[in-house]
């Protein structure tokens, strides 16, 4: 063996002279050809789709807003039925056996009693009350979104029964009829406010980075005092000068409003820093030195670049502003009845004793909670795929 051949001495210097093969070029398979001629969009949607709980959360979302485009014919009875005999009545649990047969689903109809001693309204499940479910059926009355007068449910009480799944309030009105308008009001707080929030934050946020000087310090002035103030006090001031004599329409927008011009500041800054590192790139002085105005420069150059961020940040704060409305109409400084929401709902059980004997007033808070979760696990996912090459 020489001492070339042992890597003792220089390896010799090797010079193919065969002609060259242009089949014999490594080539690309087909799964790295699509992965690398994908667009920014594309690579987005396929690392998002590997965060499940961010896709099922997606899925629940949209579940809960298409909810609220139907829910009259979702909601067993309509918003404002009352049936006195059944004030304050627990949820009846739909069940499919009776007595070893099946049945399909139904539920065990009420025996009634007053109780003499704690003046406490005592329902019993009778067994030999089956009350069948039906389904695809006419039962009350509504105006599909004040509109169209129509009957028509997808789930319906028997005939002279009762369906209360969640059980009824002071009123005898279904509970999870409510919770199903209440979704209306409080998922769509959040769009509008975020609407308004968005928009803010992006305009001023957008001018502070651009322009900077004065521009700059006085943008970043107001966001340090607008973020100075305690958020629910300020709310609830300012909730508590809506006038009383407004319509429940105005009342709703007036919320929106506040809720929306006190959540802008963070996402302003997000895109403040994100304008003054992209300002000075090449793209955005090509694009100044061709004579593009900087309206063009923010809005068609510079946001563009960023708007997976700014996609997520969005998705994280809506969760606030239906936290915000819920908090404010619990106090009793938010909407009001006869407006409808998750709030409004859960006002009625503030009084301890209430909640103590009747617990099922406390389940409008459900909602709340599984909405609020699955924003964030889809704003995690759409933060995680917002950096498809990490």
């Amino acid at each position: 063996m020489t001492a070339a051949a042992r890597g003792g001495g220089r390896r010799p210097h090797v010079v193919d002279d065969r002609p060259w093969d242009p089949d014999a070029v490594e080539r690309l398979t087909p799964e790295q050809e699509r992965f690398y001629l994908a667009s920014q969009w594309t690579l987005m949607w396929w690392k998002f789709r590997r965060h499940r709980l961010a896709v099922w959360s997606g899925a629940l979302l949209a579940l809960a807003f298409g909810s609220i485009l139907i829910c009259e014919i979702l909601a067993p009875y309509n918003l404002h039925t009352r049936d006195t005999d059944f004030i304050y009545a627990p949820p009846q649990a739909v069940r499919l056996f009776h007595e070893g047969e099946f049945v399909g689903p139904f539920v065990y109809g009420f025996d009634y009693a007053l109780d003499m001693t704690t003046l406490r309204r005592v329902y019993t499940p009778n067994a030999g009350k089956v009350q069948p479910v039906r389904f695809f059926c006419l039962g009350d009355g509504y105006e599909f979104w004040g509109v169209l007068e129509m009957r028509f449910h997808l789930v319906c009480p028997a005939e002279g029964g009762t369906l209360f799944l969640l059980g009824a309030d002071r009123l005898g009105r279904d509970m999870f009829s409510r919770t199903l308008y209440g979704a209306r009001i409080s998922l769509t707080v959040g769009l509008i406010g975020i609407a308004i929030s968005f928009l803010l934050g992006v305009v001023l946020g957008g001018l502070s980075g651009y322009y900077g000087g004065w521009v700059d310090g006085a943008v970043q002035r107001a966001i340090e005092t607008i973020r100075s103030f305690p958020e629910l006090p300020l709310w609830m001031a300012l909730s508590a000068a809506l006038p009383v004599t407004w319509s429940p329409v105005l009342v709703y927008f007036g919320i929106t409003v506040i809720l929306g011009l006190f959540d802008w500041t963070g996402l302003a800054r997000a895109v403040r820093s994100k304008l003054l590192a992209l300002r000075e790139e090449d793209f955005a002085t090509a694009a100044v030195l061709m004579g593009a105005k900087p309206r063009r420069v923010i809005f068609r150059h510079l946001l563009p670049s960023f708007t997976s961020h700014l996609i997520a940040s969005a998705t994280l704060s809506i969760p606030g502003m239906i936290l915000g409305e819920t908090a404010l109409s619990f106090l009793g400084l938010g909407l009001r009845p006869p407006i409808t929401s998750w709030g409004v709902l859960l006002n009625e059980a503030q009084n301890i004793n209430v909640v103590a004997l009747y617990p099922w007033l406390m389940l409008p808070v459900a909602p709340v909670i599984v909405v609020v979760l699955a924003f964030n696990f889809l704003g995690d996912g759409l933060r995680d795929a917002a950096d498809p090459y990490s």
